[in-house]
């Protein structure tokens, strides 16, 4: 398949270029970007518009601010086109909304990039509580990222701060582990230390208690998911596996998923899904 990549900054440069130019099943075509000069010394061809892009490929993969994201996601489904889309979805829901609208409509697959659903350790994680019964759970998610190094100059993630960064990650981990997420109970955040506390309700009567920062110095970045129930505790704490092996994981879902014609579970649909809770948690400390 012939993919291109969109976006040249760090996720672009260390997961999605690496992944897909290694991929046996995928041709990396080039990249484009919105300022030319942000992909100059990338070996990859370089594409002079996003239309040029649409044109020459099987399928776009996005690494670009959510805000951005959007309107070229829509234009190339409606070019029918396949997508493997970052996180969050869209700027807004509404413009989540529309993408998975052109999505359906045009019939094209897509993915979502919730990169640690694609390492081993999660699967086998979520192996686990699906073999149990649980009533609570805990996702914890502390880093300094945003105090230095390559994503604190990510203007979207200054903006956003943790819950719209990593913030989909935990939701999307413990709203696949616990059942849907169908109230967000309280949340509160501390604008200087990035510190967001939410509690979240589930269709199975499950609550999580959610930590988030972006701006505690961890180092290593803290990444803790936990269920309890009547089956005991289920923890995941390691995050070994580095997210271009992730990645490679997601290419070999997506293609799977074009040649089948089958809906991946973690598609446009679930990162709506999963920006509808976003919205409402951002709402409710606003």
């Amino acid at each position: 398949m012939r993919i291109a990549v969109v976006g040249a900054g760090p996720w672009a440069r260390d997961t999605h270029i690496p992944a897909l130019a290694a991929h046996p099943g995928v041709t990396l075509t080039g990249v484009w970007t919105r300022r030319p000069e942000a992909a100059a010394d990338l070996p990859a061809q370089r594409f002079d518009s996003f239309a040029d892009l649409v044109e020459a490929n099987d399928a776009v993969s996005f690494a670009v601010p959510p805000q951005a994201q959007a309107p070229l996601a829509i234009e190339a489904a409606r070019a029918g086109k396949h997508v493997i889309l970052d996180k969050p979805i869209a700027g807004t829901l509404a413009d989540a909304s529309a993408v998975v609208d052109a999505v359906a409509e045009a019939g094209v697959r897509s993915i979502m990039t919730f990169t640690r659903r694609f390492a081993p350790e999660t699967r086998a994680f979520l192996d686990a509580v699906d073999a149990g019964t649980f009533t609570g759970g805990l996702g914890v998610w502390l880093s300094g990222a945003l105090l230095g190094g390559p994503y604190s100059a990510s203007q979207w993630r200054v903006d956003g701060g943790a819950l719209l960064d990593v913030g989909p990650h935990v939701v999307d981990l413990m709203d696949r582990a616990l059942g849907a997420v169908i109230d967000v109970e309280a949340a509160s955040v501390d604008r200087d230390s990035d510190v967001w506390s939410v509690s979240l309700v589930h269709d199975s009567g499950a609550r999580t208690a959610m930590q988030l920062s972006l701006r505690v110095p961890a180092r290593p970045t803290i990444s803790q998911f936990r269920v309890h129930g009547p089956h005991g505790v289920v923890e995941l704490t390691e995050r070994s596996t580095p997210p271009p092996d992730c990645f490679a994981v997601l290419i070999d879902e997506f293609l799977d998923a074009v040649a089948t014609g089958a809906d991946h579970p973690c598609d446009a649909r679930r990162g709506l899904h999963i920006q509808g809770i976003l919205d409402r948690i951002s709402h409710a400390v606003s």
